[in-house]
């Protein structure tokens, strides 16, 4: 099979497509055609060494955590899932790839209506956006800051949260404000006087808040949530430990998973594409992640 790999850590331009042997189902197991495969900030991180010496590569390493796809083979003891069942789920450092081979622990089925590309990117954002919304309590009357609200975590936490029944105020450059608003929250501008905006925004105060770009969003929510156990960063966990705040990391489960599913049955949970490139192209899909300028997610289509 063909799959986009690292050789070195480096520059987006090490991921190059290579051959590898095709990966077998083996006991527990189903293997996937793959459709289209999310990119997060986080297989960025891996290939450019940030995860050296605490989250090892076998060189040469494949990159990807989430997937969509068709069954083409299944291995023994598996029940409920045929060859030609269309999945999507996830799998560690494996997806920028034609096929995987994954545990049925890890997968679920893909609704007839949700697009490949949606489909490809919602296991990893999403579920951290629900884990995230999960361990802040957010429920019913609430009102919930979350910042870097039109990225990838942050456009699944605002639907999550509004799902829950929350009032969610979501920070995001002006560009993408039209865009929040279509989510269902009430954006905010970025910059000096952002705890007075929001304070005029939320007079009754903010309940519970979710950082996902790291910096000062952290001391702004401080200044504004008066439980530190209801805020919580997804990427700046040195400053979580300083401020005595939450530090979260995925949870993933098929039930998990699952849930976002029918979320977006539901027509409660948009998939948006901010671009989609081919596999020949992930050093390019690896650049575009980099601008910090990505609405939604980006993704890589593999199979036809």
């Amino acid at each position: 099979m063909k799959a986009a790999a690292f050789s070195s850590y480096g520059p987006p331009e090490v991921l190059q497509v290579m051959e590898f042997s095709d990966p077998q189902a083996g006991p527990g197991q189903v293997r996937v055609r793959v459709k289209a495969a999310g990119v997060q900030p986080f297989d960025c991180s891996i290939r450019s060494g940030w995860g050296n010496g605490f989250f090892p590569v076998s060189f040469p390493q494949i990159l990807g955590n989430e997937f969509a796809g068709v069954i083409d083979q299944v291995g023994e003891n598996v029940t409920g899932y045929s060859v030609g069942d269309e999945v999507l789920g996830w799998s560690l450092l494996s997806c920028y790839a034609e096929m995987v081979a994954v545990n049925v622990e890890q997968i679920t089925a893909k609704p007839k209506n949700m697009p490949w590309e949606a489909a490809g990117v919602i296991s990893a954002s999403g579920q951290t956006a629900h884990t995230a919304m999960e361990e802040l309590r957010v429920g019913p009357g609430d009102t919930v800051l979350i910042h870097a609200a039109a990225g990838g975590v942050g456009t699944f936490a605002v639907q999550v949260a509004r799902a829950r029944g929350a009032t969610v105020i979501g920070t995001a450059s002006p560009r993408n404000h039209e865009y929040l608003r279509s989510l269902g929250a009430i954006p905010v501008a970025y910059g000096e006087g952002l705890l007075e905006r929001v304070k005029a925004l939320a007079p009754g105060g903010i309940d519970a808040s979710l950082d996902a770009v790291g910096g000062e969003a952290l001391s702004v929510s401080v200044d504004l949530v008066e439980n530190k156990e209801r805020i919580a960063t997804i990427v700046d966990f040195d400053r979580a430990e300083q401020l005595g705040v939450r530090s979260i990391r995925s949870q993933r489960s098929v039930a998990r998973l699952q849930e976002l599913v029918a979320l977006y049955s539901r027509g409660e949970l948009a998939v948006h594409i901010w671009k989609s490139f081919s596999l020949e192209q992930a050093a390019e899909a690896h650049r575009e992640v980099e601008t910090g300028h990505v609405r939604g997610k980006v993704v890589i289509t593999v199979g036809k």
